[in-house]
């Protein structure tokens, strides 16, 4: 599973996933969110989604994660499908979230942190538009606290390099299959999820230690 697994270890040297960046510092959101109900939604694509669910999982204030597919062409696309890049969608993550514990911009602090942002469609060994880097935003406040964001870490340089994540209008999102569901809980033991993942959510439990779930 997953582009190039097999030389996962020797791309590690050269990939995103080994490189240690300073992390952006905490957004100063200029919106506050009407909270029309108990509970928001994120909508973030940054590469392999078993990768984006178990970060975020990680958090408190998150109440569900869902790995799926989302700004593509076609309907109820499969893994395959999007695997080949023919119907256009993304891997991405929907985030179910309490805005009174954790806000959107701190979900897009986490999230800026825990991908890189300057490589076009591609994460690491992970290559081809699936893996892009984008923002799906479900409202007009998310919109603009996100090209903030990004504003904010191009005027510092924070990357070194020009980002490129994509900002867009949230599409129909569609769950993926149920074996993607919660992947890395389940399959911690493969080399992927050893290689790739583990120092993800390690990295978030060591930066991050006062927005994890207790």
């Amino acid at each position: 599973m997953k582009n190039l697994i097999g030389i996962v270890l020797i791309l590690m040297s050269v990939s995103c996933q080994s490189k240690e960046k300073e992390f952006p510092k905490p957004v100063k959101e200029p919106l506050k969110m009407e909270l029309q109900k108990d509970v928001e939604v994120a909508t973030l694509a940054g590469g392999c989604f078993w990768c984006t669910e178990a970060v975020f999982l990680e958090l408190d204030g998150v109440k569900s994660v869902v790995s799926g597919y989302i700004g593509g062409k076609n309907a109820n696309p499969t893994y395959e499908e999007v695997s080949r890049g023919d119907t256009g969608h993304a891997e991405a993550t929907q985030i179910t979230f309490d805005p009174k514990k954790i806000s959107f911009g701190e979900l897009l602090e986490i999230y800026f942190a825990t991908h890189d942002p300057t490589t076009l469609n591609r994460q690491g060994a992970d290559v081809g538009t699936q893996y892009r880097s984008e923002v799906f935003y479900h409202n007009e406040a998310q919109k603009k606290i996100t090209e903030d964001y990004i504003a904010l870490m191009t005027a510092e340089d924070t990357f070194g390099k020009p980002i490129v994540t994509k900002v867009s209008k949230a599409p129909t999102f569609y769950p993926a299959e149920d074996y993607h569901q919660n992947y890395y809980s389940r399959n911690q033991n493969q080399s992927y999820c050893s290689y790739v993942i583990t120092p993800k959510v390690n990295k978030v439990r060591t930066k991050f230690q006062d927005k994890l779930k207790k």
